[in-house]
């Protein structure tokens, strides 16, 4: 059985200077590129959305980043623009080490709703196609870091768990939003609870 790598998101516009920048962000490369020799099996997860998705709070007069809103019933917070497929902000960092990536996922391609995690959609609607391209490779346990611990990196973690694979998360491999302060600290004690290790 293999154990794979997952890095979330680690793009430029969740980094200092980017549309969505996550604090410390661009802190994570460094990280990543010191684990991914370590791993048989990389996979990265990219947002990747169409322009006009439903998520970003420019297509909705009169409301604000940050506000919360229901969309298709469920809750979502209105983003600024990002991660636009094609865009600048879309691409994975330069200085990661993508020569040793072995997938590129793409995620939140569905205009109207929005997928935190690698391997659904958050309504679990529909698949990414990260867990089959696991099953395929027989992989048992992941290892997940990137971007950001209180969003995509939770859910991608959680949907780990429920997809039946020991899953660990390197703290240091991560930053978070915080957009309500002891999100992250939140974050992490649900992935603990779920069975997530905390590396």
């Amino acid at each position: 059985m293999m154990h794979a790598l997952i890095l979330v998101d680690l793009q430029y516009d969740f980094m200092p200077g980017g549309a969505l920048a996550v604090p410390g962000g661009d802190d994570v490369v460094e990280v990543a590129n010191q684990w991914i020799p370590k791993f048989e099996l990389v996979v990265a997860t990219q947002d990747w959305h169409p322009p006009g998705h439903l998520s970003f709070a420019s297509q909705h007069p009169h409301r604000e980043i940050g506000e919360q809103i229901d969309l298709n019933g469920l809750e979502q917070i209105l983003w600024p623009e990002h991660c636009i497929q094609g865009s600048p902000g879309a691409e994975l960092h330069a200085d990661l080490d993508q020569e040793q990536i072995d997938a590129v996922i793409p995620k939140g391609t569905d205009t109207s709703i929005d997928s935190y995690s690698g391997f659904f959609d958050n309504g679990h609607r529909q698949a990414t196609g990260l867990g089959d391209y696991l099953n395929e490779r027989n992989v048992s346990e992941v290892t997940i870091m990137g971007l950001a611990t209180d969003y995509c990196v939770k859910f991608t973690a959680l949907d780990a768990v429920r997809h039946g694979l020991k899953t660990n998360l390197v703290q240091a491999g991560c930053r978070g939003v915080d957009l309500n302060e002891g999100d992250i600290q939140r974050a992490l004690q649900e992935m603990q609870a779920a069975g997530v290790a905390l590396i």
